[in-house]
């Protein structure tokens, strides 16, 4: 559905899909506040939710993790692949809870919620604009029909057959950074370019719009993909070469200096742009203490954070890329980066680890030159 439509006056006729009757009934509760959005039904598994997407061909899906009668995987498998639609999980604070989330998102679906392990009813009241924010995400997002495994085999590939470097060149600095924001489909956005990089890349910190507890389940699965190693950023480490620092999601990432050396810092701050991390936080702090060593990456995700701060670190001599609208889940915080003059290159996701490499190789090059 597009934003005209729905400032029309069209309402996002939502299908909540939860085996709790009374997470249903919260969930019917809170989307039924919004002006703009409206459900037209719920289900308590999915194969009574098979029907009803076919009798009221509803613009937004949120459906629980676990569920009877059929897991909740294997019905998104099979939505994504015979029906696509937008999805928005709704997942349990646990250890498997994250996987199985992460997994969702690989398959296709949008974005997740949390609902807590108790107190669920003031707890899902708590996140109720954030609930709202993301089935509006998930009403304009481009959602592509996903053939057969092509994630599970992608992921496989991998982990056993690493690709080709994209470059081995010895005159990159090791002081050179790729600083990496991103929110709604960022997950799979931020595999893309991490997977094709070479085990001697230079560092790279990134800022995921994501609740506590999955980042580190997110570093993990990345880290079984990757040839650089991944993690969850620690207060005070070091920033090296062929690693990526995943900002943990309870903290602001900032990158700091400790002499010569690029180190880590984690900072309990105020939510900015009401993300706690902030890709704006992370961004300035690299225009601040990388300048023109930093090359500035902002992909797919909702709203505006990190479009001032790609700016700020354009104006520090850094190169900065914004992933294009075509390839974009949701093209919100890319277009309000570019409208704001703070991106030197728009590239699709497919040539995103490229680009960012070669400009890195031609920057070692006018080192040597010079």
């Amino acid at each position: 559905m597009s934003i005209i439509q729905q400032q029309a006056g069209h309402r996002i006729e939502v299908l909540c899909v939860d085996d709790s009757a009374l997470v249903r009934s919260l969930m019917t509760e809170i989307i039924n506040t919004q002006p703009d959005m409206h459900v037209c039904a719920t289900a308590p598994d999915p194969l009574v939710a098979r029907e009803l997407i076919k009798q009221h061909n509803p613009d937004v899906l949120t459906l629980d993790v676990e569920m009877p009668r059929m897991d909740g995987l294997d019905f998104l498998e099979k939505l994504m692949r015979l029906r696509p639609m937008p999805v928005v999980m709704v997942s349990s604070l646990t250890e498997r809870g994250n996987e199985i989330t992460l997994r969702a998102l690989e398959l296709g679906a949008v974005d997740f919620v949390t609902k807590p392990k108790v107190g669920i009813r003031d707890g899902m009241l708590d996140y109720a604009e954030k609930l709202a924010d993301k089935i509006r995400a998930a009403s304009r997002a481009r959602v592509r029909q996903t053939p057969h495994s092509t994630h599970a085999a992608s992921g496989a590939q991998g982990a056993a057959a690493k690709p080709a470097p994209l470059f081995n060149n010895p005159l990159v600095s090791t002081e050179k950074l790729i600083i990496v924001g991103a929110s709604t489909g960022g997950t799979e956005a931020i595999r893309e370019v991490l997977v094709p990089l070479p085990p001697d890349a230079p560092a790279v910190m990134i800022a995921q719009h994501m609740p506590p507890g999955f980042t580190k389940s997110f570093a993990q699965r990345l880290n079984g993909l990757c040839r650089i190693a991944v993690k969850e950023a620690e207060h005070g480490e070091r920033v090296l070469p062929g690693h990526a620092y995943i900002a943990p999601g309870h903290a602001h990432l900032v990158l700091a200096r400790s002499g010569a050396n690029y180190v880590a810092h984690l900072s309990d701050a105020p939510p900015v742009n009401r993300h706690r991390p902030s890709v704006d936080v992370l961004f300035r702090s690299a225009a601040q203490h990388a300048g023109k060593n930093a090359l500035g990456v902002i992909l797919t995700g909702m709203g505006r954070d990190g479009a001032a701060g790609l700016l700020e670190m354009q104006q520090a001599g850094a190169y900065t890329f914004a992933q294009d609208e075509a390839s974009c889940v949701v093209f919100g915080m890319p277009r309000e980066a570019i409208a704001a003059g703070g991106a030197s290159e728009i590239a699709p996701l497919t040539e995103m680890s490229r680009r960012v490499m070669a400009r890195l190789a031609s920057m070692g090059e006018r080192v040597q030159r010079v």
